[in-house]
């Protein structure tokens, strides 16, 4: 027995090197353990963004098909419209003027380029002392260009435009300061409102004693109206500024 148990005893240098040896052991499993958690956050945030990343492509791809799908809908329906037109073109006089009636509201809305003579009419903030009156009192507001736009319309103008943008049915305006916004688009001071119509009845209705001149001249707004031997209105969907 005393045999047996000197030859399981180790020495002082074989305890040393275990210890180093288990030393490193525990640390390259402590630092395989670390490194192991970190790619796995790695690719639990990689994912995470990826996927994110395939909703929006997929949320832009899925309403590029839908715009593609409306404007095509719409491109046949204008083919329908136009086709219906056509083949009442030589059928009574009724029908006639319903196709020019047509051809009218087409022009209003802008789906058709529209040219001719007209008017045009500037508004400008008027002069003001800032130290002594209210700005407010003398710059250009929607009112004051909606006033002009609904007297024009009124008047028979088949056509308007702001600083040369032509306005659809549903329009969005704001004056804000210096500037004018059009469905989108900024242009600065002065503006300037084009009609394409009759000139003689455009002029006669602005100019109208009381009417929208007078009105925005009380307003301390400067405003100039001039006849236009020609205006030249793009349709809508073939502006592209």
């Amino acid at each position: 027995m005393k045999k047996n148990n000197k030859l399981l005893k180790i020495p002082f240098r074989g305890r040393i090197l275990i210890s180093i040896v288990s030393l490193v052991l525990g640390f390259i499993l402590a630092y395989s353990y670390s490194v192991s958690v970190e790619n796995e956050e790695k690719k639990s945030t990689t994912s995470a963004s990826f996927q994110e990343q395939e909703k929006y492509r997929e949320d832009l791809i899925e309403q590029k098909e839908r715009n593609k799908e409306l404007t095509e809908e719409i491109n046949e329906k204008q083919l329908e419209i136009r086709e219906f037109e056509q083949s009442f073109i030589n059928s009574e006089e009724s029908v006639e003027e319903l196709v020019k009636e047509a051809e009218k509201l087409r022009l209003l809305i802008g789906d058709i380029p529209s040219q001719g003579k007209g008017i045009a009419v500037s508004l400008e903030d008027g002069a003001y002392n800032p130290s002594q009156e209210n700005p407010n009192d003398y710059i250009v507001h929607e009112s004051h260009v909606f006033k002009v736009i609904n007297e024009l319309k009124i008047s028979g103008a088949e056509a308007i435009s702001i600083n040369g943008q032509r306005l659809r049915a549903n329009s969005f305006i704001r004056c804000t300061g210096p500037v004018i916004t059009v469905d989108g688009k900024t242009f600065p001071a002065p503006f300037t409102i084009e009609a394409v119509g009759d000139p003689s009845v455009l002029l006669a209705s602005v100019n109208l004693g009381g009417g929208v001149v007078d009105q925005l001249t009380s307003d301390n707004i400067i405003v100039t109206v001039e006849e236009k031997g020609k205006i030249v209105m793009p349709a809508l969907r073939d502006d592209k500024n």
